[in-house]
This record gives C-alpha cells, sequence and structure tokens, in this order.
C-alpha cells in the first residue's frame, strides 16, 4: 500500500502547495495560527525526509503503485486550509468547526509518518541498505520530533500582546514561588480566566529570568498525562539529538534529577499548565529534592493539598472593561454608549476569556449591534447561545464533574447544577443544599457528605466556599455557617446545560420570572407534562403571585426566591403529593408576609422546611398536619405571631419532627410551652435570637434531645433544673449567652454529655460541684476566664480536655447581619 506514496512529482507538488497554503493563511489569519504552526512544524521537520524518500525511489526505479490516498489527502488538506481564510473574524462557530478539522489533518500526517513511512522504509532496506541508512537516521530523528515535540517544545511561550490587571497578582504569585518552603505552588481558577497568561508573564519576568536562566520548563499537560513523555520533552529541550527512552516513570523521574544535577549551579523551573483533576499523582512524582527546584502548577483546581496555592481573581470592572475595549475597538476608544460597554462587561462577567471572544464579535459593528447583544440578553438568551468557543471552554470543567468524586457519596455534576436554583449573586447556606442533598442523594444528616462535596466544588474552583460564622467551633452540624458563592458566568452555564433537554425530560426546572411575564410553555393551551424532580422559581420585586396553573406531580424539592413585601405560596403545590423539602427565601429588604401557608399543611410526604426572612402567620392544629415533617429552619423570620398559640398540638401535627433550627429571629422572647411536647426532637438550636430571655420549665420533657444550642443569645440569664431530665443530652453550646451567671446544679445529672461550649460567658461566677458527675465529658470550649473555673474539676473528670478560646477583638456575638 504504501510502497511509494512518494513517488513522482505529483506527489511532491501536492506536498509543496499544501506547506505553501499553511505559511501564507498562518501569517493572515490570526484566528488558527496556533494550529497551522503545528501543522507548519510537522511538514518542515519531514520535508527532508520527502525529498531522501524521492530520490531513493528514483535510483531504485520503483514503479508507481496507490498513491492516490495520500495524495488526495495532501490536497484535502490544502483546500481546507486555504478555506480558513475565508471565516470570518465574528463567526465562532465556524472558526470552532473548522479548527476541529485542522486538528484531524495534523493528526493523519503525524499518523502517517509516524506508520506508514515506516513500513516504506522497511520494505525498501531490503533493496539497498546504504540509500536507506541515511534516511533511516532521519526518520528516526524525525520519528522522535514527533513522539517528544518539536525542539524548543519546552521553551517558555511569549507573553500576549496585551495584558490588563495582572500587575499586582503577578507580584503576589512571584513572592509565592520564591518562598523558600514552597516547592510546589498551585495558580488556580475556572477556565478562561487567564491562568497560563500569567503563568507566561510569570516566565518570562526579568527577576524569575535571572534566577533560572535557561532552566523554565514550560509542558502542557493532557487530560491523560504521560510522565515518561513529559520528561522526554524536557530532555529534547535541553538535548535534542539525545532522548532518553525510559523503562518506567521511576526510571524517568530518575533522569530528570540527574538531569537537574547537571544544571547546576542554576536552579530550575517546572510549569506543568493545565493538570486536570485526578492528575495529582503527576506532581507528587515531580516533587524531588533538589537545591531551589520549583514547580509551579496551573489547573483549574486548586490541589490544596500542595505547599502553597494561589487563587487567580477575576479583573475588577475598570480592568475588565479595558479588555473588553482593547478587543471591541481600534484603539481601545468606545464609539458606543458607555451604559452598553458596562453591560456588556456585566454580561461577560469579568471573565477575562468571554470578554476578549465577545468584544472581537462586536468589533467593528455598529452600536445597533450593541444594543440588540444586549437586549437579548436582558430577555433571557444565554451568552454561550452565540459563543460556542467560549461555551466549550467552560463546559469542560463540568465535563470532568461526570467522574464521581472518591471523597464524595454522589455524583459531583447533579450536584454543582443543583445550585442553579439559587438567584445569581447570592450565597447560598450550606444547610439548605444539605437538606436537599439527603432526600435527592441519601446523604448524611449530620452535613459531612454536604461539606466534602462543596469542598470538592471549591477546590474545582466552580464556588467559592465561605464561613461566614464560625458557631461555637460545631461538629455536630458541618455544615452551619458555611455559604456557597457562584460566578454569575457559571451559573449562566449551569442554567444553559438545564435548558439543553426538553422541558418535559428536564430533572431539574430552573424559571426566573420577571415581572409578571410567564414563559409561553407554561401559559399556552398543550402545558407540557412536568417530570422534574426539583423545581426552582425566581420572582422579581414586581411580582404579583398571579399564578398560572400547573401539573408537577413528581416534584420532590420545591425552591421559591422572591423579593417583595406580600408574597402567595402558589396554588399548585397541592398538587406535589411527593413534595419532599420546601426551602422559601425572600431575598427582599424588608420582611414578607407569607400567604396562602395554609397549603403546606397539604403536603403529606414533606419532610423539612426552611423559611428565611419572612412573617409566618399563627400556626393552627387544623392547618398544619405534617406528620412526616423531619426538621424546621426559620432565619430571620418573624416568629412571634406563629408561636403564640396555645392550643397547638404539637405531637399531634408533628410527631416525628427531632430537629428545629431558628436564627436570627428577633422576636423570640420566650420558647413557646408546646416545644417541649415534641418528645422525639434530638436537636434544638437557637442562634442570634438576642430577645430570648427565657426557657420553659417544661424543657426537661424533651428526654431525647441530643444537642441543645444556645449561641448567641445574648440575654439568656440562666437554664431550668429540669435539664437535668436530659439524659441522652451529647452536646451543649452556651457561647456568648452574656447574662448567663450561673448554672443549675441539676447539669449534673447530664451523664451522656461528651461537649460543652462556654466561650464569652463573661458573667459566670463558677461551677456547681455537680459538673463532677459529668464522668463522660470530653470537651469543654471556653474563654481564658471560665477555663479556671473548670480546672478546679479536672481531677475529677478524667477524660475532659479544655480548649481555650481567645476572645477576638470584632465581637462576633455582636453580629445582626444577614446570614
Amino acid at each position: 500500500m504504501a510502497a511509494n506514496l512518494f513517488e513522482g512529482a505529483a506527489l511532491g507538488s501536492a506536498f509543496n502547495l499544501l506547506t505553501a497554503a499553511v505559511v501564507d493563511v498562518t501569517q493572515t489569519v490570526a484566528a488558527f495560527s496556533c494550529r497551522l504552526d503545528r501543522i507548519r512544524g510537522t511538514l518542515f521537520s519531514v520535508k527532508p525526509l520527502i525529498e531522501d524518500i524521492e530520490k531513493m525511489n528514483k535510483l531504485l526505479d520503483s514503479p508507481k503503485q496507490e498513491t492516490d490516498a495520500f495524495l488526495d489527502q495532501l490536497r484535502k488538506g490544502e483546500k481546507l486550509v486555504r478555506e480558513c481564510s475565508k471565516i470570518k473574524n465574528w463567526n465562532f462557530y465556524e472558526k470552532y468547526i473548522y479548527s476541529k478539522k485542522l486538528k484531524f489533518l495534523e493528526k493523519s500526517l503525524v499518523r502517517f509518518f509516524q506508520l506508514d513511512g515506516q513500513v516504506h522504509l522497511h520494505r525498501d532496506s531490503r533493496r539497498t541498505m546504504v540509500e536507506v541508512r541515511d534516511v533511516g537516521e532521519k526518520v528516526d530523528e524525525i520519528l522522535s520530533i514527533l513522539s517528544n515535540g518539536f525542539p524548543g517544545w519546552c521553551d517558555v511561550p511569549g507573553t500576549p500582546e496585551f495584558v490588563v490587571g495582572l500587575g499586582d497578582q503577578l507580584q503576589e504569585l512571584k513572592l509565592m514561588l520564591l518562598n523558600k518552603r514552597n516547592q510546589v505552588v498551585v495558580l488556580s481558577a475556572p477556565g478562561g480566566c487567564g491562568k497560563t497568561t500569567l503563568a507566561k508573564i510569570l516566565c518570562n519576568d526579568e527577576q524569575i529570568r535571572g534566577i533560572y536562566k535557561d532552566n523554565i520548563f514550560f509542558v502542557t499537560v493532557s487530560r491523560t498525562p504521560n510522565l515518561k513523555l513529559i520528561v522526554q520533552k524536557i530532555f529534547q529541550s535541553k538535548n535534542k539529538n539525545h532522548v532518553p527512552d525510559f523503562q518506567s516513570d521511576e526510571d524517568a523521574i530518575h533522569q530528570f534529577e540527574l538531569l537537574l544535577r547537571r544544571l547546576a549551579p542554576y536552579p530550575a523551573l517546572l510549569v506543568l499548565d493545565d493538570v486536570w483533576s485526578g492528575s495529582e499523582f503527576l506532581i507528587e512524582r515531580f516533587r524531588i529534592s533538589q537545591a531551589g527546584f520549583k514547580v509551579l502548577v496551573t489547573s483549574r483546581s486548586a490541589f490544596s493539598r500542595f505547599d502553597s496555592a494561589y487563587k487567580l481573581k477575576l479583573l475588577n470592572d475598570e480592568d475588565a472593561k479595558t479588555l473588553l475595549c482593547h478587543s471591541a475597538f481600534k484603539n481601545g476608544i468606545p464609539n458606543v454608549q458607555n451604559d452598553l460597554v458596562d453591560k456588556v462587561v456585566k454580561g461577560c462577567g469579568r471573565f477575562p476569556l468571554a470578554l476578549k471572544v465577545v468584544g472581537q464579535s462586536l468589533r467593528g459593528e455598529p452600536e445597533v449591534r450593541w444594543i440588540h447583544r444586549t437586549k437579548k440578553w436582558s430577555e433571557g438568551e444565554s451568552i454561550f447561545d452565540s459563543h460556542h468557543h467560549l461555551l466549550n471552554c467552560l463546559k469542560s470543567s463540568l465535563d470532568v464533574l461526570d467522574e464521581k468524586s472518591p471523597l464524595a457519596y454522589l455524583d459531583l455534576k447533579e450536584c454543582y447544577l443543583d445550585l442553579g436554583s439559587f438567584p445569581e449573586d447570592q450565597r447560598i447556606p450550606a444547610t439548605a443544599l444539605m437538606d436537599m442533598w439527603i432526600e435527592l442523594y441519601n446523604l448524611d444528616e449530620d452535613g459531612v457528605d454536604t461539606l466534602v462535596n462543596l469542598l470538592e466544588l471549591s477546590n474545582r474552583n466552580l464556588i467559592n466556599l465561605v464561613l461566614k460564622r464560625k458557631v461555637g467551633h460545631d461538629v455536630t452540624d458541618y455544615c452551619k455557617g458555611h455559604f456557597a458563592m457562584q460566578h454569575d458566568l457559571l451559573r449562566e452555564l449551569v442554567l444553559h446545560q438545564i435548558a439543553l433537554e426538553p422541558i418535559e425530560q428536564r430533572k431539574r426546572m430552573v424559571m426566573e420570572i420577571n415581572g409578571n411575564t410567564l414563559p409561553d410553555w407554561w401559559t399556552e393551551g398543550n402545558q407540557p407534562t412536568l417530570h422534574a424532580t426539583l423545581l426552582s422559581i425566581s420572582t422579581d420585586e414586581t411580582f404579583a403571585s398571579n399564578w398560572h396553573d400547573m401539573n408537577p406531580p413528581e416534584v420532590e424539592i420545591l425552591v421559591l426566591n422572591f423579593q417583595t413585601k406580600i408574597y402567595a405560596v402558589p396554588h399548585f403545590m397541592e398538587k406535589m403529593s411527593g413534595l419532599k423539602v420546601l426551602v422559601v427565601t425572600n431575598y427582599g429588604f424588608c420582611q414578607a408576609e407569607l400567604n396562602n401557608f395554609q397549603l403546606i399543611g397539604k403536603m403529606l410526604n414533606l419532610k423539612r422546611i426552611r423559611l428565611e426572612r419572612v412573617s409566618i402567620p399563627l400556626i393552627s392544629t387544623s392547618v398544619l398536619q405534617l406528620r412526616n415533617l423531619r426538621k424546621i429552619s426559620l432565619i430571620m423570620c418573624d416568629v412571634g405571631k406563629s408561636f403564640e398559640s396555645y392550643s397547638f398540638k404539637a405531637p399531634y401535627v408533628w410527631p416525628n419532627l427531632v430537629e428545629i433550627n431558628i436564627d436570627y429571629c428577633s422576636d423570640l422572647i420566650e420558647l413557646p410551652v408546646w416545644f417541649c411536647d415534641l418528645v422525639k426532637l434530638e436537636k434544638l438550636s437557637i442562634t442570634y435570637c438576642q430577645e430570648l430571655i427565657a426557657l420553659p420549665e417544661e424543657i426537661g420533657n424533651l428526654t431525647n434531645l441530643k444537642v441543645l444550642r444556645f449561641y448567641s443569645c445574648t440575654k439568656l440569664s440562666g437554664l431550668p433544673g429540669s435539664i437535668g431530665s436530659l439524659k441522652k443530652l451529647e452536646f451543649l453550646d452556651l457561647s456568648y449567652c452574656l447574662e448567663m451567671a450561673h448554672l443549675p446544679v441539676e447539669i449534673g445529672k447530664l451523664q451522656a454529655l461528651m461537649k460543652i461550649h462556654m466561650e464569652g460567658c463573661g458573667e459566670i461566677q463558677g461551677l456547681p460541684y455537680s459538673v463532677r458527675d459529668l464522668v463522660q465529658l470530653e470537651s469543654v470550649i471556653c474563654d481564658e476566664e471560665t477555663s479556671y473555673f473548670w480546672k478546679l474539676h479536672e481531677e475529677y473528670l478524667k477524660k475532659m480536655k479544655i480548649t481555650v478560646i481567645k476572645r477576638e477583638t470584632n465581637l462576633n456575638w455582636l453580629h445582626k447581619l444577614t446570614v
């Protein structure tokens, strides 16, 4: 088949025409320059081989055989390259398609020279050993190049022509890299944020160059990295005539260590660019004990276990605007209204890649195109609908989530897509996600699984995980105080992915309603049947609660986000017979009145209710009978009116309730007596309720209680003596109960108590001697003053460990801001 593929002038001519086309288009079209540079390098490298084989064929007078296949490939390649010059700069879809075709052309050329060329030479070597010997040496050299990279493969790339907003971050990253304690520095950010650009700038920095000289190796890592190949590339960049053939990864690292020693007296810097999650083993292999040797890793994942991690920040508004203007206008000077530029910057989420791509697509366009583009965005069209390159860049971060995390118990991608249920620019409480994921994915109720998944998403730079408040160093609820923040553009990506499926096939239905305009599919006659498990509806401040009918019988999670002062729960909730979790959040400034509250009482399978910033009406036994309810969370709610009922039969309407969380409810003055009838209750957490002054004596009836928390209830003066009846209580938190001066003598009866938190209890005058009976007590967390009282009883409490917390100067117990 391949005996005479290079025979005749036709083949040589076709090869030269392809080469000429590649050179011409590379010089005139910037869009494909990177891919064409690689093809040009391949063609130039194999040209001597082609010339030698042509000469050998003439000397041997070889007959012409099947040349048509490769001739056709070369001719089609030339046509493809020429077509690239006709692609318009704004046509990103065509640019993406042709980039794929060029990549295929490059692979087919490399494959031919590696396989068919060798077959050709092997056969003709039997006819003339002398001629083939010289050509064979060239084949070996070229095959080495094709396998290990072209000369300079690991050389530091040049920096982009225009860079903005990276000056301060360059200095921070440089200080981190030059810190003697850090051998591995991980530079991380989502795709399209400029990680590789910053790494290139760092490697070209005058100070860095002065330290490492020519010993900087810049290697782009594939999704499935080959360690031996990476080390071969490094060797090839230092000595192209001698590239070792390593027997194993261990051999490759050993040879690399020897190379580092030969590079002395100057140290070496290895840049591993674009390392994917799951490739930590590669970084570990390069942790070599060699004076001055450093490894800089760029990745979408933070890899926080390594020495030092630097998260690249997004551009600020000013720098983002500068970058957009540079991409969109000649000389970077806008010729459209400033508010249009600001709208585009906001739509791009300050992502450098998005700013470049969108800016280039609008370059030279009249103002009306800018108006049209921003108008479409405001109407709900996704930025990804018209920018496929941007979509593919960011979507790759989601694709890797299809692989389950080794640390987690659910599909990370499913987990991440659920975050789209919450509005943009809002903190997502980890406890709300925990409620959802417990029912969707059967996670543990202590929050460990949820927090592990959020940490994994944070490490992959898909969210920012923040700890807004640390509640008593609590390990009974790992999610409490944690919030996830999702970048606008990444949330847009989530919504775009959800919307790819037909409405009736979506597992998640996320709806964002502006004003009172409902989607057409919802109001038209032939409304599609919904099969979503999760339904999220977000409305703005002008929504009038004019709900249209809907039939969502399979919904298990309902998330309602609103901003109005009066909000009516949708009447179609009655049809959600399988509803398990209800999350209602008011994102407006003022407390909201919640109407149609009685509909919640018809959700017989409801297990978890979370209400935030709403005024709850009077609770009536005849209205709320939720026999499967397990958990209630009330955050910044007005509860005084709802808790006034003296006839409320709590054990009858909530017989299986095991957890109550009340946070920042400023009108809670006394805990209702009927709370104490919830005998199955295991966890009662009341935090930042700074008007709470008293607890009912009947609290001792909660004999199944395991966790009791009164964190930052600053006016609570004491505990009733009946607390001694809580024989199963394991954790008691009295932190920042500022007016609590004494503990009741009956506290010694808490035989199961293992942890007690008392930091910030500055009025405590002493402890009753009965604390010596707390034989299971393992941990006491308190401030220095209180610790003296506990130390008086250390000899009786053999298991007890006292942890002293230094008092924070910011007095966080005064915090009354939004949770």
